[in-house]
């Protein structure tokens, strides 16, 4: 069986990434935490038993943290963000894939425990879905090409994550949700999540996916 994992990031430029997160705290902490959440991203990738397609959305950069022998490295297409997934995920099936995720780079608290979970979910589900609190998510698999989950999305609003199940019930598909967890976009989200860590950091807390206890990675 072969799996791949989509990995959507933004070019971690000054003034162009965390928009919202810069509208508190400015451009400059905003990058920051930016390359905070891009290294947690990598390292929970890095976790996963898959093949690594990361996809850039300005320009692939050779020479950055992600070294390319570990990540396929590749450009997003044209269009708003449904066509690009969709376009993503069309290539990872082209390529041969069994099973396909795609994550941001908005969540600090995804695992490669939690990526391999999800790819498990796929031996039964026809889709997996990672819920976050805003109607959205921070991961979407499938294990079969099915681009009418891509289209007809008004995205970054509150309904994401229920249209797109309903496009799953219309297709006569099974979806198995994933933990729900928290993507940064506002100031209150990071802090949030500090407090968290803070409180997580010599905590025996788990998370449990089909009964299975995972240890949250922080």
């Amino acid at each position: 069986m072969k799996n791949i994992l989509l990995i959507f990031i933004r070019n971690p430029e000054l003034g162009k990434v965390k928009t919202r997160l810069a509208r508190t705290l400015g451009d400059v902490a905003a990058l920051r935490i930016y390359h905070i959440l891009l290294e947690k991203t990598r390292a929970a990738a890095l976790g996963a038993t898959a093949e690594r397609h990361l996809y850039y959305t300005e320009a692939v950069a050779e020479q950055d943290d992600w070294p390319s022998a570990l990540f396929q490295k590749r450009l997003q297409s044209p269009g708003d963000l449904g066509a690009r997934m969709e376009a993503a995920f069309q290539n990872a099936f082209v390529e041969g894939a069994d099973k396909v995720l795609i994550v941001g780079s908005d969540c600090p608290e995804l695992s490669g425990e939690i990526l391999n979970a999800a790819f498990e979910q796929l031996d039964t589900a026809d889709f997996v879905v990672g819920p976050v609190p805003d109607g959205g998510y921070y991961l979407l698999g499938m294990r079969a090409m099915e681009a009418s989950v891509f289209r007809d999305i008004a995205w970054s609003t509150e309904t994401v994550r229920a249209r797109t199940l309903e496009k799953i019930a219309a297709l006569g598909k099974s979806f198995a949700l994933l933990p729900e967890l928290v993507d940064i976009d506002e100031a209150a989200d990071w802090a949030g999540y500090l407090e968290r860590f803070e409180d997580n950091k010599n905590s025996t807390k788990k998370i449990y996916v089909n009964k299975t206890p995972i240890l949250p990675t922080f």
